[in-house]
């Protein structure tokens, strides 16, 4: 079935739902949105650990994951550009408990992100300081402080919606694109003047098959590659969706893998393998890049400050995307209607984006009581992720396995490359449940990982059970 055909059955869903939204994302917003939503970086750091055989694992998660995400997310946008993106897919093509489902690990895994505000703005603006990191984040009121503050932003940017918010979103993303094309810059040019005379950029080393390369691949390619779906949750607050969505994933994609691997490059070329800095491995490569010289006491607490900048725009992204997925859901009366309410002025989701900034604040103090506890941190670090693992399960199994009637018949090249992204997220699901680095105690590591999955998938179960928003009939 064509195109032509498939994309007629979303547009009464489409216009009746969101017709009341207003239409604030441009093809260029959405470009600069998905590049914000993809490049996270910290998991530079995480390539880096790789060494000399970066290249070859980043071409491997290119092909065999990213290349498939963009190509699937493109194909679903152009059939079905509705506001809730990869939920209303889900659910089009499987039904209303795995759409409900979907929803359910988007918006729990969009929760935890947020609650860690307040603790990502107190660390970095440490950093940035001088001071000393563990002394101050120590200090529990001034976290609890800085959340307070941060998810009041957050909300208030919310409920304004993207005619302000885009603006806050389009900064962070020109913040990314600027500080990654100055690091990977600097080495090209000290590389010319023969400071770097062994600076090989596209050096290709195959990596030895060994837990700990299985370990990186598989952060480097969920870890760090996901995210191509998740400007879809504002289809409905996009202009002609079906077109610039598509348009923006093929866009930015080439743009992120190329700066995923140059940064990495550029990291390598001033910071050994066993000395990157997780945390900081941006302002720890650009500050040994200018050591010596009049820049060196100013580079890398700006640096810190405009990374601090494009997370606080990542914050935004996921929150304003996040109190979207209740609404969608009390749409379709797998919620009650109350999530539905919008601001009379703004079309903004009034009682979601208050509901998630409630249950933002408390999932970011029962964090806060964790500081400290690295390995617990680190835990829950994990779940985040791995819930937005079993939300991409759905999202490859669409062109496998969905009605065609809803979104046609994907050409094979595409449902091959979908198998791939399936295969690969599958991977990365099993290893969060399975860890292959070492921890303090492997089977309560596994025992946690399973009982917060399954209580977590059995909340979810009782919550659209017992749903009080039931329509007469289940219209399609």
């Amino acid at each position: 079935m064509s195109a032509a055909t498939t994309t007629p059955l979303a547009a009464p869903f489409t216009e009746s739902k969101s017709a009341s939204l207003r239409k604030e994302l441009g093809f260029t917003d959405l470009i600069l949105a998905s590049i914000l939503s993809v490049i996270v970086p910290d998991l530079f750091g995480v390539a880096a650990k790789a060494g000399s055989f970066h290249l070859a694992l980043w071409l491997l998660a290119i092909i065999l994951f990213f290349v498939p995400q963009a190509l699937v997310v493109g194909y679903l946008n152009r059939r079905m550009p509705m506001e809730g993106g990869l939920y209303e897919w889900v659910r089009h093509a499987f039904g209303d408990v795995f759409g409900f489902l979907v929803a359910w690990y988007l918006w729990l895994f969009g929760t935890l992100y947020v609650a860690t505000v307040g603790l990502l703005v107190v660390t970095y603006v440490t950093y940035a300081a001088g001071l000393d990191v563990d002394a101050v984040v120590a200090n529990k009121w001034l976290v609890v402080a800085a959340s307070i503050v941060g998810l009041a932003c957050l909300t208030l940017l919310a409920h304004i919606g993207l005619r302000v918010g885009k603006w806050v979103l389009n900064f962070g993303g020109v913040l990314t694109i600027l500080i990654i094309t100055f690091l990977a810059a600097i080495p090209f040019f000290q590389s010319l003047r023969g400071a770097l005379p062994d600076f090989h950029p596209w050096k290709l080393a195959l990596p030895p098959l060994s837990l700990v390369s299985v370990s990186i691949f598989t952060k480097m390619t969920f870890g760090a590659l996901c995210g191509l779906e998740y400007c879809a949750i504002f289809g409905g607050e996009s202009r002609n969706a079906g077109r610039h969505l598509t348009r923006a994933v093929f866009i930015a994609a080439p743009i992120i893998a190329l700066f995923y691997i140059l940064g990495t490059s550029a990291i390598l070329a001033y910071v050994p393998p066993d000395k990157v800095d997780l945390i900081g491995p941006i302002p720890q490569a650009l500050n040994a890049a200018v050591t010596g010289s009049s820049l060196a006491t100013a580079v890398v607490p700006l640096t810190i400050l405009i990374l601090l900048g494009t997370y606080l725009a990542n914050f935004s992204l996921n929150f304003a995307a996040n109190t979207r997925l209740p609404l969608c859901a009390g749409w379709d009366h797998l919620l009650p209607k109350w999530f539905t309410r919008l601001h009379p002025k703004y079309r903004t989701p009034v009682n979601s984006t208050l509901f998630l900034s409630a249950v933002a604040m408390l999932t970011g103090a029962a964090v806060l009581a964790g500081v400290g506890q690295q390995e617990a941190f680190a835990l829950l670090q994990n779940w985040t992720f791995t819930f937005y693992g079993m939300a991409y399960l759905g999202l490859f199994a669409i062109p496998l396995l969905a009605n065609r009637s809803v979104f046609g018949r994907p050409p094979i090249w595409l449902r091959i490359l979908a198998l791939s992204g399936l295969l690969v997220t599958l991977l990365f699901v099993l290893l969060s449940i399975f860890p292959i680095i070492p921890v303090a105690n492997q089977t309560a590591y596994t025992a946690k990982t399973i009982a917060v999955l399954v209580g977590a998938n059995l909340a979810a179960l009782l919550l659209y059970r017992f749903r009080p928003n039931r329509p007469p009939t289940n219209p399609k």
